[in-house]
Formats: structure tokens, sequence, C-alpha cells
């Protein structure tokens, strides 16, 4: 792993400026604070989600992406800070708040003894909306079997399984922990469609974490990075590399850049933000930075 700098980390705030009369977010997580045996996890972390946004949560493994995601949904007991999701403590929701969330753990919780048609038949005597049609078809075209218990399935299939357990009720809030982490491109591709329908169709607010880089290229309206239990960056994803470069050259030509515009700083490589090439001294040699360059800088 490289030894990289990056500057103090800023609150996941992912919208731009919210007027009085704008939205309601669907989570506001304020100052959340969580560590075990002495190790800091989540250090002051606080973030602002709105509906209708894409938010793709990248960090190293052990960089705590899971551990904010159950926090984020009430599921992790945190030693400071606070969750609210639509507008209650997101411990203590009552049934219709938590009618609007869907959840797709990193590991699948089903009933392996069941089918998937009765897996699902049972969760839909908790919610009050739930979209069969849009059921039946994600069975038929994820190849999901229907006459199996659900044990005997692949880890594909039971992934599928319950990324369409979490859709049928067509949340407003969506929590995915690495969805494709199982799935073929094909698969996964066509999951990513769904994903983004969901969003443009009904304004569901979508936070996912993922180690695949591509898949998160083309479904992520925003980014964030997650180090050491903080957010280190986080922004609309096209803004952040249209405005971000990697340059190299003498550490003492950095001196005179503009006050923030280092991003980080890495083995004799910087991400600069906010510069154009034009504006660098001369010395330095800069391209466009990737959505690569900024994991291996800011995780």
């Amino acid at each position: 792993m490289m030894n990289s700098t990056v500057l103090p980390a800023r609150g996941l705030a992912l919208q731009t400026a919210v007027p009085d009369a704008g939205p309601t977010p669907s989570v506001v997580a304020e100052g959340l604070t969580l560590a075990y045996a002495g190790r800091p996890v989540l250090q002051d972390l606080s973030c602002t989600l709105l509906p209708g946004q894409v938010v793709g949560l990248l960090g190293r493994n052990g960089a705590g992406k899971t551990t904010l995601l159950e926090a984020l949904l009430g599921l992790r007991e945190l030693q400071a800070g606070e969750v609210r999701l639509f507008d209650q403590p997101a411990t203590r929701l009552d049934d219709a708040a938590r009618a609007r969330v869907g959840y797709v753990p990193q590991q699948a919780s089903l009933f392996e003894e069941l089918r998937a048609q009765e897996l699902l038949d049972y969760f839909r005597s908790f919610y009050p909306r739930w979209n069969t049609a849009r059921v039946a078809g994600l069975l038929s075209r994820w190849d999901i079997p229907r006459d199996i218990p659900i044990g005997r399935m692949s880890g594909g299939q039971q992934q599928r399984l319950s990324i369409v357990r979490a859709l049928a009720h067509e949340p407003d809030l969506l929590v995915l922990d690495e969805p494709v982490a199982s799935l073929d491109p094909l698969a996964r591709r066509d999951f990513l469609r769904e994903l983004v329908g969901e969003v443009m169709d009904r304004g569901t607010t979508v936070v996912f974490s993922t180690h695949i880089l591509s898949d998160l290229e083309r479904v992520a309206f925003n980014v964030a990075f997650l180090q050491a239990g903080r957010i280190a960056v986080q922004g609309p994803l096209d803004e952040l590399l249209e405005e971000t470069l990697e340059a190299s050259g003498p550490e003492d030509l950095l001196v005179g850049l503009p006050a923030g515009s280092v991003l980080a700083r890495q083995d004799g490589r910087r991400l600069l933000r906010g510069l154009r090439e034009s504006q660098l001294p001369e010395g330095l040699v800069a391209r466009r930075a990737t959505l690569e360059d900024l994991f291996e800088a800011l995780t």
C-alpha cells in the first residue's frame, strides 16, 4: 500500500445547498463515533443524504464501510452521535418509516429451507407496498430458480434474491453493502440498470459500497472516500474527475500553489484539485486523475 497524506476530513454533506423549502433528507447523521478495542472505526462522522441521490462509498478493507452502513440503519450501537431516517431516530423507527427502507447486507441472510417464492411471500406480509409484477419479472430475468430450497442456490443466485427482496417494496432509502460481489459481469450490469431506474423513476436515495470501480463509475452520481473513520473527500463523481489532476515533480514547486489545492500526496505524486494544467509551475508534469488514482490516494 502506498504511503499517503490526506487533507483533514470534511463532513459528507452531499447536497451543495438546501433551500428552506427543499426536500426532507432521507438520512441525517451527526457525530458518529465508534471504536473497537481502542481502535477508531468511525470518528465524528456526519452526513446528509437527500431523495434521489446515489452515493458510492469507497474504502479499503477494514476502513469501516459496513460499520457505517449499519450505523446509518440503526443496527450498530454508537459511542456518540445520532442518525435520523425520515426525521425519526434510526433506532426507534415506527412501522411506516421502517417500511420505507431496503437493505442488502454483504452476506445474504435468507431462510435456506424456503424456496424463493415462499421467502418473498413471507416478507410481503410486512410491507403495505409490494410490486408483485416487478418481483416476477426480476425472478425470471435474473434466472432465480423457484423450485429448489434457497440453501441449494449458488452464491450469485442468493445475492440476486436478496436484492429482489430489497427492491420489492419500492423503498425510499436503499442501502447496499457490496451488492454485486457475487455476480457475474452481465448480472452486475443488469442490476445497475435496475438501480438507476429505481432512482430515476421514484427518487429513491441509494447508498452502496463496492470495490468494483468500473461499476461505481456507471451509476454513482456522488462518491465518498472513507479513510480512518472519516470521509476524506466527497462530491459528484464527474466533478471530482474533471477537477482533479495527478502531478509529479519537485516538492518545492508546490509552495506557490493555492491553499487547499493539494488534495493528497502519495509517493512523489500529488492529487491537485481545482487547478488547470496551465496554472501549474514549470517542472510539474500533470494528467487528468482517474477514479483509481483517487481511490489509491484517498483511502
